[in-house]
């Protein structure tokens, strides 16, 4: 008699998809020095750029008929279109990993579990349609390289592709290291800091000034070097020094204002950092779906 498979649990597009818009939103309600937010536009991108590249983008990265790569370039392609310019390319390479997984995951397999399950198997496929997704997108600060250039037909697997950059690139990092920073140090950071204050937009930002503490910003780092690395980390200590002294996280406004328009006034935008704040609750949303569902299931069996 053949063995059972586990089940797989299921969630549905809609509910993924929204949970994927949510956890945009909540990044937007952040307020991220440096940063867009809904205390302050930038960059030339406003608000309204990053609520539309997050609604137009969450169907083709949820869309269960595509592949991995697929998902990305899709996603890039829908926001270009809807918006014109790169509003969130760092934010669908890290959530398409995790759509993935949730999409693939069976009982009993825990969400690091299933994402190592699907940067494992990356195929060369992959890594052409993202290498065609980042070259849509255009990201600041992106030039050539030696080892499998964007611009180039792919020869390795996605994962294998990411390696090469992970050096420089923390997104890319996430790939060869199962989401490492997300796992072990931002989403916690991120439950704690929610069940303190009771609000998720401000466990945001003290998940992004916390990662800014302790690296540099990927998208700082392409355009400028490490310019202004030690001064954006010496700013984000004064940011996470006053969150943790605080019971009332609106009293640091203040503060952000004024780093905010320091960071602005010479062009610096953590946008790196931005994209791991979507991708860190991203994963919270996920994980605290896992956990209720599983809770229901064992309540009603």
């Amino acid at each position: 008699m053949p063995l059972k498979q586990p089940a797989k649990i299921m969630i549905s597009l809609a509910q993924l998809s929204e949970l994927y818009r949510q956890a945009c939103e909540v990044e937007l309600q952040a307020f991220k020095p440096g940063n867009v937010s809904v205390y302050a536009d930038g960059h030339g991108m406003t608000v309204a750029d990053f609520r539309i590249s997050a609604k137009v983008s969450a169907t083709p990265l949820c869309n269960p008929d595509y592949c991995l790569g697929e998902k990305i370039f899709y996603a890039v392609k829908a926001t270009r279109e809807a918006v014109g310019c790169n509003t969130n390319l760092g934010i669908i390479l890290l959530c398409a990993p995790l759509i993935q997984a949730m999409g693939q995951r069976h009982s009993g397999v825990t969400l690091r579990e299933a994402l190592q399950q699907v940067l494992s198997a990356t195929t060369l496929v992959d890594a052409d349609w993202v290498f065609q997704a980042i070259t849509l997108a255009s990201p600041g600060g992106l030039g050539a390289s030696d080892q499998q250039d964007v611009h180039d037909k792919a020869v390795v697997t996605l994962t294998e592709a990411m390696a090469f950059a992970s050096a420089k690139d923390r997104i890319a990092f996430q790939y060869v290291t199962d989401y490492r920073d997300i796992l072990d140090f931002s989403a916690s950071l991120y439950y704690n800091a929610r069940s303190r204050w009771g609000d998720q937009n401000w466990a945001a930002v003290a998940v992004y000034a916390n990662f800014l503490c302790h690296n540099p910003d990927s998208h700082i780092e392409r355009k400028y070097g490490n310019q202004y690395s030690e001064m954006v980390a010496g700013k984000m200590r004064l940011v996470s020094a006053a969150l943790s002294g605080t019971d009332s996280p609106d009293s640091i406004l203040p503060l952000l204002y004024c780093i905010d328009q320091d960071l602005k006034s010479i062009n610096v935008n953590p946008g790196t950092t931005a994209d791991m704040t979507v991708a860190t609750v991203f994963t919270v949303f996920l994980e605290d779906f896992i956990k209720s569902s599983t809770e229901f299931v064992q309540t009603n069996k």
